[in-house]
């Protein structure tokens, strides 16, 4: 913290934030933190388990068969082993495949599933340890925070990029290099090649380069490590210097955001788990939609109007008006809004089809939502006020942004998570063992019998 702590403006910004992840160590990690770790490694292994049977997967594995290479790493729910950084790619799009896995409003965006593809694929390669993964995964976690930070919000919500894609470059670069053991000069120099790099466009959202987004910043951390560690060149200061990448991807670099400590200290304790398999920014409207059903017990054909009202940044995110595909579903405030209100089951994948967009009662109550994009409130909340042809309103709201408090319970509800999503892959037996061994993951001396059971 003291090198952060030091710094009066953006100069050495990537030298600082690079050393305070460079010098994590296991016993300096609380055991909550540590549980926060392991539950981000369950969710994100379930989520591209259950991804891995998507279309864009296929795509990418025969691709990478026609490229060849060593059998190093395994595949989310297939038999296929792959080098290494093709493995980052294809399990991190598989991962993201759903838009189902976890989300930190800090960067903004998905945090685990662009650094985790590439620190299994790389801890495979070299037979490196649950501790010494769990550890360089929280270094990566946190720093990928911090610079998200620093460029919000225009970023992501002015410019258009996707973070997940660009920052996440930088959390999969940490995360490697911390496993590699890196040397000061070389882990800033492994960001730098992972800045150069980063890319990716909100524009992608609802078709399959937004889950590639996620494969390709595995990749390009994991690859920014491994060059670094060779003696690959670049800049140390790639995020504050002249025409680098605060300053060419947001009008809003502000270091001190990088240098702030989160509530409780870390940032991956504000990580939010989605039970809902839609874009983050749906979730607040789906549970003030459940809400209302569940209280007051209408029918489709009773709902006169619906007026959502969000922040006006998720017209930008997730305001598909009339999607067609199962996948554009995922990114519609008022599909997802109304499926909440029919009772259709938002949680599961088979809720999002091409025949539930194109559903008549659905889109019937679709087109009666009324967006109301307001300034002055987080994107994570929602006010969805229902109002029936007898005359009838009924107000919900709920925030989503708000990250759990009691551990445990989460840790359960997120092993339910995993098991609706494995089962269907590998079997309840395997899908048991698989959640004990990441429940144990720091004990583990290696990642090999884990990953696996990862695949079929």
């Amino acid at each position: 913290m003291n090198a952060i702590s030091d710094i009066k403006s953006g100069s050495g910004l990537t030298r600082a934030l690079s050393e305070q992840a460079r010098s994590l160590r296991w016993d300096d990690i609380p055991e909550p933190i540590r549980c926060w770790a392991r539950q981000c490694v369950l969710d994100t292994i379930g989520c591209g388990i259950a991804g891995a049977a998507d279309d864009l997967v296929a795509i990418l594995l025969a691709e990478m068969d026609e490229q060849g290479g060593k059998p190093e790493a395994a595949v989310f729910g297939h038999s296929a082993r792959l080098p290494a950084a093709q493995a980052a790619i294809v399990n991190g799009a598989a991962a993201h495949a759903l838009d189902f896995d976890d989300v930190n409003l800090a960067m903004p965006g998905h945090p685990s599933v662009a650094i985790l593809p590439a620190l299994l694929a790389l801890a495979e390669q070299r037979g490196a340890g649950g501790a010494e993964v769990l550890t360089a995964f929280v270094a990566g976690y946190e720093l990928q925070c911090r610079i998200g930070r620093c460029i919000a919000p225009g970023h992501y919500d002015g410019l258009g990029f996707h973070a997940t894609a660009t920052v996440g470059s930088f959390g999969a670069a940490a995360a490697c290099a911390h496993l590699l053991g890196l040397d000061a000069d070389r882990f800033a120099t492994a960001l730098g090649i992972a800045g150069t790099q980063a890319a990716g466009l909100k524009s992608m959202f609802g078709t399959m380069c937004k889950p590639l987004h996620a494969g390709t910043a595995a990749h390009h951390g994991l690859m920014a490590a491994k060059l670094a560690a060779r003696g690959f060149s670049s800049r140390t200061d790639v995020i504050e210097c002249a025409q680098g990448f605060a300053r060419t991807h947001s009008p809003d670099f502000n270091p001190q955001l990088a240098l702030e400590t989160p509530p409780g200290g870390w940032w991956i304790a504000a990580n939010l788990f989605k039970y809902h398999a839609a874009c983050y920014m749906t979730h607040a409207a789906i549970e003030s939609a459940r809400q209302l059903r569940e209280q007051h017990r209408f029918a489709p054909e009773q709902v006169e109007r619906i007026d959502l009202r969000v922040q006006e940044s998720c017209d930008r995110i997730c305001n598909i008006a009339a999607p067609r595909t199962g996948l554009e579903a995922k990114f519609s405030l008022r599909l997802t809004t109304a499926m909440a209100l029919a009772g259709v089951d938002t949680s599961r994948l088979s809720s999002y089809s091409d025949q539930v967009a194109a559903d008549p009662v659905l889109v019937a109550l679709r087109d009666k939502v009324l967006l109301d994009l307001r300034t002055g409130i987080p994107n994570t909340f929602s006010e969805v006020e229902l109002s029936l042809r007898d005359g009838s309103k009924f107000t919900a709201r709920h925030d989503a942004g708000i990250a759990a408090t009691d551990i445990a319970k989460q840790g359960r509800r997120l092993e339910a998570k995993f098991a609706a999503l494995a089962d269907p892959v590998l079997g309840s037996a395997k899908t048991a063992t698989l959640i004990a061994a990441i429940a144990r993951l720091d004990q583990l001396p290696d990642l090999h019998a884990m990953m696996a059971a990862c695949s079929v």
